[in-house]
């Protein structure tokens, strides 16, 4: 759909790194893959409206963000972008449902806070929106973090590799609530990684980054000839990836049966079973 689309062209200079990408994003979540210093976070920051390159283009949508050839150049609070990095920044003296709330751009005190607590629930951690950051474990204060982001109704998810400080066993709970969030809200999603796994687990689109140009862009299955080619272990990363979009088709069929069954009501047979809870507590 045009609304999701994104659209960067950035060239920008660093001392002796000289950064010279073009690509599109899709529609869902891009990963910008590729080792550390091959210029992946300056491009999110270039998206995000942090910093100001040299020449820029960035355009989602209808909506252009930035035009160095036009001497245009959106602020960043006007991009409705969510941000979530390595670090969740959260505001240490304030409840997580505080931090929540803060973020929700319109609305009475009354209602920014209850339209915080739903958001912490779809995440998982509704019982911890009295809880202060420094009684949160990692895992939790990234999904607050998350909650955070989504508060803002954004139209742009940007992850900077949110996942890399946690353990593994909590890094892979967190891909699965990104990857459910960014299929529920259908919010497009750019993500930074250099992991295999991140990788395939999450990738729509793949952009591949290498000493500050774009290498290669894949879609679907395709992701995972370029993991393959990067290291990846081909027959696993393929058997997971067709489970995830199997998973993703039958969730999709689901909601158009409700949708069909709310729109008709006196032809519904036996009810529809009740949506799965999605989003397991963090207690991690």
């Amino acid at each position: 759909m045009l609304q999701n689309v994104l659209k960067v062209r950035v060239k920008h200079t660093v001392g002796r790194f000289m950064l010279d990408v073009e690509f599109e994003g899709c529609d869902r979540l891009t990963a910008l893959f590729g080792p550390s210093g091959a210029g992946k976070s300056l491009t999110l920051a270039s998206i995000a409206g942090l910093i100001r390159p040299g020449e820029e283009y960035v355009r989602l949508g209808e909506r252009l963000l930035a035009d160095s050839a036009n001497e245009f150049h959106m602020p960043t609070r006007h991009r409705r972008l969510g941000f979530v990095f390595q670090d969740a920044l959260l505001l240490p003296h304030r409840s997580a449902l505080d931090n929540v709330a803060l973020a929700v751009r319109e609305g009475h005190k009354s209602y920014r806070r209850a339209r915080a607590r739903e958001i912490l629930a779809e995440i998982g951690v509704a019982e911890l929106a009295e809880a202060r950051p420094r009684t949160l474990s990692g895992g939790q204060r990234q999904r607050v973090a998350l909650a955070r982001a989504l508060a803002g109704d954004p139209q742009l998810l940007l992850l900077d590799e949110p996942f890399s400080a946690l353990d593994l066993r909590v890094r892979r709970r967190l891909r699965a609530v990104v990857r459910e969030v960014v299929d529920r809200h259908r919010v497009p999603t750019v993500l930074i990684t250099h992991d295999h796994e991140e990788a395939r687990d999450l990738a729509d689109r793949i952009v591949v980054y290498e000493d500050g140009r774009v290498t290669d862009v894949r879609d679907g299955e395709e992701v995972l000839s370029v993991l393959e080619g990067l290291g990846g272990d081909s027959e696993t990363d393929r058997e997971l990836l067709r489970a995830r979009r199997e998973i993703r088709r039958l969730e999709t069929e689901l909601e158009e049966l409700r949708g069909a069954d709310e729109a008709h009501p006196d032809s519904r047979g036996e009810d529809l079973p009740p949506p799965r809870r999605l989003f397991p507590t963090e207690k991690g």
